[in-house]
């Protein structure tokens, strides 16, 4: 299971050793499926970024945070009205999958109040719209977050994230998300359904120790850090998750396999 920004590339840089880390899962008879946090954007935008770095990759092959926020709005809160604050791109994936959406008062006044709002990493956050989500949250909507991320690794640094806007809607609301991402059991549920495999089979590869190694290492799998995103060493030893390795690089990982 391997991260995207900050792992596989970093805004549209290949880092130089991931095709040689698919090409040796390959060579190896292994298996690899990219799994994202990033909600701002849609599995067929990565699919298409990728083919344009040189990987053919179908929508099997992906999983977004987003993804996983959908699987559980149809399984636990079926038929509720949802107030998104996320991108228009996303809206739309809601929309082909059948949730209900009241994106409301973005433009206007509101028509009605949802019974769900979910946060996600909305990169075209207005403050009508987080206005939007803190009232719906604080009149009784249940608070759910596609991910916990505090930042988003760009070329040259960082931006914030779906978990800074959850941050401020808590210190506003008094009321605390349920984030549905990496590390949380239903991203790892989901993740065996696609694959048919056990948990024990799996490692999760990723640059946050926070999300993507605590991934595998909550939840009964491996969890495997690469120092090529937002985890710099020095951060390893206060962690309070370990990962079961450390890695420059997706090269090293490969030099192993």
């Amino acid at each position: 299971m391997l991260d995207l920004d900050g792992t596989f590339y970093l805004s549209d840089r290949l880092f130089p050793n991931s095709m040689r880390f698919i090409d040796r899962v390959r060579e190896t008879g292994r298996r690899f499926l990219f799994l994202t946090n990033n909600s701002s954007r849609t599995a067929a935008y990565y699919i298409e970024k990728l083919r344009r770095m040189g990987l053919e990759i179908g929508r099997g092959d992906i999983v977004t945070s987003g993804d996983v926020t959908i699987d559980y709005l149809k399984l636990n809160h079926a038929g509720a009205s949802v107030y998104l604050m996320g991108t228009e791109a996303l809206i739309g994936d809601f929309l082909s999958a059948g949730i209900k959406l009241c994106n409301c008062g973005d433009g206007g006044k509101a028509r009605e109040r949802p019974d769900v709002v979910v946060v996600a990493f909305d990169t075209e956050l207005t403050y009508a719209k987080l206005e939007r989500a803190c009232t719906y949250i604080r009149d009784g909507a249940v608070f759910l977050a596609t991910h916990e991320d505090i930042n988003c690794p760009i070329e040259g640094g960082f931006i914030p994230d779906c978990g800074s806007f959850c941050a401020a809607i808590t210190l506003s609301t008094g009321r605390k998300p349920k984030y549905l991402g990496k590390p949380h059991a239903e991203i790892v549920e989901k993740v065996l359904a696609l694959t048919g495999l056990q948990r024990e089979g799996i490692a999760f590869i990723g640059d946050r120790i926070y999300t993507d190694v605590a991934t595998g290492v909550l939840n009964g799998a491996a969890g495997l850090l690469v120092l090529s995103g937002e985890t710099k060493p020095e951060d390893v030893p206060v962690s309070p998750v370990k990962p079961d390795a450390v890695f420059k690089d997706l090269g090293e990982i490969a030099d192993l396999l």
